[in-house]
């Protein structure tokens, strides 16, 4: 127990845990795998004579819009997020969160239902098609994550407290964590805002540039959303 004196006696900011849900790790880790795959998934479909065996996407989609749904809905119903002043984390977590999660929901119920359709003569034209009435949804979620980002800019919303590990050692330079999330969330935006283009021409070069930005940005809250697992426990264990 005497390695947890020092930290505790040195903290600052006392945070009830009790009263705070905290999942935004494997919101991230599970919403960085989703954009990952959603890019492979696109890739496959544009290579031709690629067979794709729809029964893997069933299972990944419907396992990580499971993850998303259930704590994305959790944290957006519950206003303010447990009382602590983290109102915003309902916004910027829990809201994309849950949109993400349906996406991936209502596409794993379709290729269960018509996965055979993947692997037709004429699947680019059959699934943009499809996906082009949800597009517009994706285009607003495209929209609100510029706003995020620019929220995260002006307030510096993603700034670590010093107790926290790895990232509170640049707590002086709120502003880097600021533009490293909001960063992402651009990334996230511009690949939303292009997908409705993407679906009207597949084989332009608007797909590409998508599939790279959405791409980075799955890669980066993957890697993230596993070193705060680390960085986390490190914040509770500082400031229970």
């Amino acid at each position: 127990m005497i390695h947890h004196v020092i930290p505790l006696a040195a903290s600052g900011l006392k945070i009830d845990w009790a009263r705070m849900p905290t999942y935004n790790t494997i919101m991230s880790v599970a919403a960085g795998a989703g954009l990952l795959l959603v890019v492979a998934l696109g890739r496959q479909l544009l290579t031709p004579g690629r067979v794709i065996s729809p029964e893997g996407w069933v299972l990944a989609f419907g396992a990580l819009g499971f993850t998303l749904v259930t704590t994305g809905l959790h944290m957006t119903l519950t206003w303010p997020l447990a009382g602590q002043g983290f109102p915003f984390d309902n916004i910027i977590f829990g809201e994309p969160a849950l949109a993400f999660g349906v996406f991936l929901f209502a596409a794993a119920f379709y290729l269960w239902k018509r996965g055979a359709e993947l692997n037709s003569a004429d699947r680019i034209d059959r699934s943009a098609r499809v996906a082009m009435p949800i597009s517009v949804f994706v285009f607003g979620l495209g929209l609100a994550c510029f706003g995020i980002a620019a929220a995260g800019w002006k307030y510096t919303l993603f700034a670590a407290p010093p107790e926290e590990p790895i990232s509170g050692e640049f707590a002086r330079w709120p502003i880097l964590e600021a533009s490293f999330m909001s960063g992402l969330y651009v990334l996230v935006g511009i690949g939303a805002l292009l997908f409705p283009f993407v679906l009207r021409r597949p084989s332009s070069r608007l797909a590409p540039v998508t599939g790279v930005v959405w791409g980075l940005a799955g890669l980066a809250f993957l890697i993230f959303g596993g070193l705060n697992y680390f960085t986390h426990i490190g914040l509770i264990v500082n400031t229970m």
